[in-house]
């Protein structure tokens, strides 16, 4: 089954969806949406698109697609998904599913409701050792769930590692709320969250969260940027079955890249999960080896990417997840732990 693609949005994330729904037997890129021309025309000639259209309601017009990918800015997920579903398009989109919570369930219902495929495209659901360590822990191999402790660690405002996040918009929008971002919960705690609570196997239940945001610029300015964005976040999570844990993240763990990390503790044993230095890992401390608290590695099977399920899903009439209705979910804990900050950190339910 033959499958024509749609791509909203062609900045830099986009290339990733272009390169990898290429590479899928079967799938074309027809079609590629931007407000600006000079980057619409860019991506185009980069990836071989033909049709080119400089707003989604045109694309909509012209309608010779199956599938789309919404790559579009954060805040323009709910505007930009909504008219896709209405059309009866499959539609995978960029995380954090919406900006906020109301918007995100209204994208779920929809999504629902329209009764076509729907993803968020949440990376780290392509690591090996999360997916492994969430069905063990499902198949009761650490027995019932009692604590964990996750982290996502990058150190871009401690060295120049992906560029000189002081000098260049493409960083510093990401540290200014005015410009639509929600720094570092925004941005990865979604990623985190989903990390831990996947393999817990198990929905946040409350949650209490202090957000900080660091001095970077006399006056905590750069030109046009006021760089008021949250850079670390610590929070504290009860889950719904009864497991209790930590969360944090921050841009300003020197030494650190771009890496993620699960421990997670039950009745009969724990697991370690690791996605660091682009290398996947999953060691565990089970049965036997409890009492002499050894650690051994535990082979992953490797794992389809999103892009993949998605096309797979469609070709086979089901669902796939993670799906809009676990974006709402996070996203639901992304605003309550805004609203607990504001609190000085009280814990709220959800």
């Amino acid at each position: 089954m033959s499958l024509r693609l749609l791509i909203v949005g062609t900045g830099g994330m986009a290339n990733a969806h272009a390169e990898a729904f290429s590479a899928i037997d079967g799938v074309e890129v027809v079609g590629g949406v931007d407000t600006s021309p000079e980057r619409l025309a860019a991506f185009c000639d980069k990836h071989g698109i033909a049709h080119r259209f400089a707003s989604l309601d045109e694309a909509l017009a012209w309608g010779q697609f199956d599938a789309a990918t919404n790559v579009t800015p954060d805040a323009v997920h709910h505007r930009t998904t909504m008219p896709l579903l209405a059309a009866g398009k499959h539609v995978m989109c960029e995380k954090p599913l919406a900006a906020n919570r109301a918007d995100a369930e209204e994208m779920a219902d929809a999504a629902e409701a329209a009764g076509v495929v729907n993803m968020v495209n949440l990376t780290y659901r392509n690591v090996p050792a999360l997916i492994h360590a969430a069905r063990l822990v499902a198949e009761g191999a650490i027995g019932e769930v009692r604590h964990f402790e996750a982290a996502y660690l990058q150190s871009w405002l401690t060295q120049p590692a992906w560029g000189h996040w002081d000098k260049e918009s493409q960083w510093l929008w990401r540290l200014s709320a005015a410009h639509g971002s929600k720094g570092v919960l925004g941005d990865i705690g979604v990623h985190i969250l989903d990390y831990a609570t996947f393999v817990a196997g198990s929905a946040a239940a409350s949650v209490s969260c202090r957000l900080t945001t660091f001095d970077k610029a006399p006056g905590g300015r750069i030109g046009e940027y006021t760089l008021d964005a949250n850079d670390s976040f610590n929070m504290h999570l009860q889950l719904e079955n009864g497991a209790v844990g930590v969360v944090h993240a921050s841009r300003m763990a020197s030494g650190h890249l771009n890496d993620l990390s699960l421990r997670i503790f039950g009745t009969k044993g724990g697991l370690d999960v690791r996605f660091e230095n682009n290398e996947s890992h999953l060691r565990g401390c089970l049965g036997e080896d409890m009492p002499a608290a050894k650690w051994t590695e535990i082979e992953t099977p490797p794992v389809e990417t999103n892009y993949q399920r998605f096309i797979a899903a469609i070709r086979e009439g089901r669902a796939e997840r993670p799906d809009f209705r676990r974006g709402a979910q996070l996203q639901a804990v992304l605003d309550l732990a805004e609203d607990s900050d504001r609190q000085n950190g009280c814990s709220l339910s959800l």
